[in-house]
């Protein structure tokens, strides 16, 4: 029993962490929220919960399954129970006993920050003790390319590369042979970032995925969607169309401290049935943190509910 409480304490300050993390990556959401609810308090009429929500950038449709049935005031319990709820669509992925090496994919489009991403991930794969090599998959741009390479060096990292226009394919599959060469850990291939509607490109899409699964059975073993944080439910469009072409097995949102948006993540999750994995917030590479839904939902009801009805 006493074991039990020594991990329960040793748990709460990572989830007080990440509280903080969301409050300070949310407070454009919250500047909305409080022209809404600006006083914090221990009941709150359903209607302005709702015009929060909305004001929050949440689809009315989620906003309609997260308060049906709820009483005219609604306590903090309530409310929380309701929209971590919305997370639990999600399935649930075990990260225990991964393959070595373990291949990330990283797909999405032009500007929605998936080169830094992959920084921020190599960063945190270095901090873990595992050894990490990247792919400059995107040979669509020569700037990706420049991109990741001075990220390289930054991390001191090895990362494979070609020119621009060349088989983005040939990226991947010799990312994964030196990564097995070299007892590499984990594997990081970037990707043009396309637009699902350019037939080229997403057929060059499928052939990386392909080919991944030459160099190494079972790879990529994750497809890591990159949604920008400011789009909002916008977002949601494209995942859904990049998931039919590849099948998208989690989502990383970035510049979450550049939106007012931040209730989109309850539609991105619950639209999408993916798991959100890590939201990033600020361009250096520690600016990456696992998504909780709890520390996520509570950093949102502590600016509008007393702490007496925590």
């Amino acid at each position: 029993m006493q074991e039990v409480q020594e991990e329960v304490k040793k748990e709460e300050p990572k989830n007080e962490e990440k509280k903080g993390f969301f409050s300070r990556a949310l407070e454009k959401t919250f500047g909305n929220i409080k022209s809404v609810i600006p006083q914090k308090q221990e009941k709150i009429a359903f209607e302005d919960i709702e015009e929060m929500l909305i004001e929050a950038d949440m689809e009315y449709e989620i906003i309609e399954k997260a308060m049906d049935g709820l009483p005219e005031e609604i306590t903090r319990k309530q409310l929380r129970h309701r929209l971590v709820m919305l997370f639990e669509h999600a399935p649930d992925v075990d990260l225990s006993n991964l393959p070595k090496p373990f291949v990330r994919l990283i797909i999405g489009v032009n500007g929605a920050g998936k080169t830094t991403t992959i920084a921020k991930l190599a960063n945190k794969s270095k901090k873990e003790g595992k050894s990490v090599i990247l792919g400059a998959g995107d040979t669509f741009r020569a700037a990706a390319i420049e991109q990741l390479s001075t990220w390289a060096d930054k991390l001191d990292v090895p990362i494979i590369k070609t020119k621009q226009g060349h088989d983005a394919s040939a990226v991947a599959y010799d990312t994964i042979s030196s990564a097995t060469a070299r007892d590499i850990d984990n594997v990081i291939i970037d990707t043009a970032g396309r637009l699902q509607t350019q037939t080229n490109l997403n057929n060059e899409l499928k052939k990386i995925v392909k080919v991944c699964n030459k160099a190494y059975e079972g790879a990529p073993h994750q497809k890591l969607m990159i949604l920008d944080g400011t789009q909002g439910n916008t977002a949601i469009a494209q995942a859904k169309a990049f998931n039919e072409i590849v099948g998208v097995d989690g989502i990383i949102v970035t510049k979450l401290d550049g939106t007012a948006k931040g209730g989109a993540l309850f539609s991105i999750s619950n639209q999408l049935e993916l798991p959100i994995f890590f939201v990033g917030v600020g361009e250096k590479q520690d600016d990456l943190i696992e998504f909780s839904p709890d520390a996520f939902v509570d950093s949102l009801l502590d600016e509008i509910y007393t702490p007496e009805d925590n």
